[in-house]
């Protein structure tokens, strides 16, 4: 669906983006994620033939771009940064104008305008305001009227550049269920980000870019599969460590990081030598895990959520005092 090589774009002196090797396939749910400042935006605006590359290709769907844009173009619905709008008209007569303006494809027409505003306007919950000036709109009510007009023409392909600013808790739920419900419906979407949390319940595959460059890419069900280890929860465990020795990778209090491939096996062990076991689990990375691993935690333009009670690459003892996270942003 997207793919670049080599994609590159310097400022001046500044380099915002270096050799860049994007994989988007069809029926993708992408996530670009990246500190501020990454290059996360610039790229996107390439993609767009917004900012032309220093050097390199992009191709979507199969065509060139920028060169051939305009022959895919119908079929992309983008929102980038801060939508904009016409403030002293309505969303409706926005959407309205955006959708006369805009190039002709399917799903285009004036015939069927009325109908896919309405339909836009329902989707993202403004259907009861659309007649409302957009002057009198919240920074939230803003969002919504961007991704409205990236719906409008039914795209094959949405690409979104931070989708969430703006939004409160529930219209993030709101947002993730509209697009999860266009993935089941075949639209592929692209969407950069910092907030882990919403990329974690919403993608199935992610991209994390650092100081220009695309530092990893893969399936998250692959970055999150199971490590080796075990997590075992246990009101006894002096004696747990004793009989475990020398597979016990961390201590939280009650809670245990074992290496071990048989967690069958590991509950046998310890219920035998009459050690009860609370719970035992096998361990997983999270998605701030996997993150952290390659940018660091030395930016604090990432967001994410509250790290779990164990670190994801326990130390030798005695473990260093983990940085004390940011909170996610809910704005």
């Amino acid at each position: 669906m997207i793919t670049t090589s080599g994609l590159s774009k310097r400022f001046g002196t500044v380099q915002a983006v270096r050799s860049v090797d994007l994989d988007v396939r069809e029926g993708d749910r992408y996530g670009l994620l990246g500190p501020n400042g990454s290059g996360k935006t610039t790229l996107v605006r390439m993609l767009l033939g917004l900012v032309y590359a220093t050097s390199g290709s992009i191709s979507i769907m199969g065509v060139s771009v920028p060169r051939h844009l305009h022959d895919v173009l119908p079929r992309i619905g983008a929102l980038i940064e801060e939508p904009a709008a016409y403030p002293h008209l309505s969303a409706r007569a926005n959407l309205s104008m955006f959708d006369a303006a805009g190039p002709s494809g399917p799903g285009a027409g004036r015939r069927t305008r009325n109908q896919r505003i309405d339909a836009a306007l329902e989707q993202v919950g403004l259907a009861g305001v659309g007649r409302r000036p957009v002057k009198a709109y919240s920074l939230g009510m803003r969002q919504r009227l961007g991704l409205a007009s990236a719906l409008i023409r039914r795209p094959s392909l949405l690409i979104l550049d931070e989708p969430g600013n703006g939004l409160d808790p529930r219209g993030i739920s709101d947002l993730r269920e509209l697009l999860l419900s266009l993935s089941a419906e075949g639209v592929t979407v692209f969407l950069s980000s910092h907030q882990l949390a919403e990329v974690d319940q919403l993608c199935t595959r992610i991209g994390i870019m650092d100081h220009g460059r695309l530092v990893l890419q893969e399936d998250l069900s692959l970055l999150r599969a199971p490590t080796g280890q075990v997590l075992v929860e246990t009101p006894d465990p002096e004696r747990a460590l004793a009989l475990l020795d020398g597979t016990v990778e961390h201590r939280d209090g009650t809670t245990l990081l074992v290496r071990c491939d048989d967690p069958a096996s590991l509950n046998a062990r310890l219920v035998g030598a009459g050690i009860q076991v609370s719970a035992l689990t096998p361990y997983a990375k999270s998605l701030e895990e996997v993150v952290l691993a390659v940018i660091g935690t030395g930016s604090d333009h990432i967001d994410v959520p509250l790290p779990p009670s164990l670190p994801p690459s326990p130390p030798p003892s005695p473990p260093p005092s983990p940085p004390t996270p940011t909170n996610p942003d809910i704005s």
